[in-house]
């Protein structure tokens, strides 16, 4: 099950909620630990759970029936802590929801004949989407510094996408790699799996704690 949470990568998008929290005028933590929670039920729960009924991507042995549960009771949850912020935040709140729940089944289940899968919208719902609802669960409203950082985590998490998706055929599809870069000066590198994948991998985890650290150092920001 922890693998099932990946925590890298929920981490990561998590931090957009820190993020997006910390663009506010004043920070209410109630409001912050709700939306946090809200978002690892709803990303790290339900989406990687539909994610690895497409494929086993995490590559677990956890039964589908169980995966359904676990998206089901998380996204739920998430719902739940939605509809009670309504209360607080405004009838506005809704939206979000709703799209949080479009995000969640027409990305991981790739409904639409896929076309909900793909770069774009990678970058929309696990970058973008979560640093403006953070900060509309603040403040009610959304305004132009929460857009700019909300391109920048678009920006952020396709760059992840870029590097994530030819390190995943890497390690998971291929069978065998070979080949050779010839040099200016005409000396051969010679390619193989580890020499291709060693500059993703560390590109991919150098993003995923500078982010989180990013994230962190800004609410200590607002709080120490």
């Amino acid at each position: 099950m922890w693998a099932l949470l990946h925590p890298p990568y929920t981490a990561w998008h998590l931090s957009y909620v820190l993020i997006g929290a910390s663009l506010a005028p004043t920070v209410s933590i109630v409001r912050l630990v709700a939306t946090l929670l809200a978002f690892f039920l709803a990303v790290g729960v339900s989406a990687h759970a539909l994610d690895e009924l497409r494929g086993r991507p995490l590559q677990t042995n956890i039964p589908a029936a169980v995966l359904w549960i676990a998206a089901c009771v998380g996204l739920l949850g998430a719902v739940g802590l939605g509809i009670a912020g309504i209360f607080v935040v405004g009838p506005w709140l809704v939206l979000f929801i709703a799209l949080g729940i479009f995000f969640v089944f027409a990305y991981n289940l790739e409904l639409l004949r896929g076309r909900v899968h793909g770069d774009f919208w990678f970058a929309l719902s696990w970058g973008a989407f979560p640093v403006l609802t953070a900060y509309f669960a603040q403040t009610g409203r959304i305004s132009v510094a929460a857009i700019v950082v909300a391109a920048a985590g678009y920006a952020l998490s396709f760059a992840q996408r870029m590097l994530s998706t030819p390190a995943r055929t890497l390690r998971r599809k291929s069978r065998s790699v070979s080949g050779e870069v010839i040099l200016s000066d005409g000396s051969p590198v010679p390619l193989d799996r580890p020499t291709l994948l060693r500059p993703l991998e560390r590109a991919l985890s150098s993003l995923s704690w500078g982010v989180v650290a990013l994230s962190l150092g800004l609410v200590a920001s607002r709080f120490l």
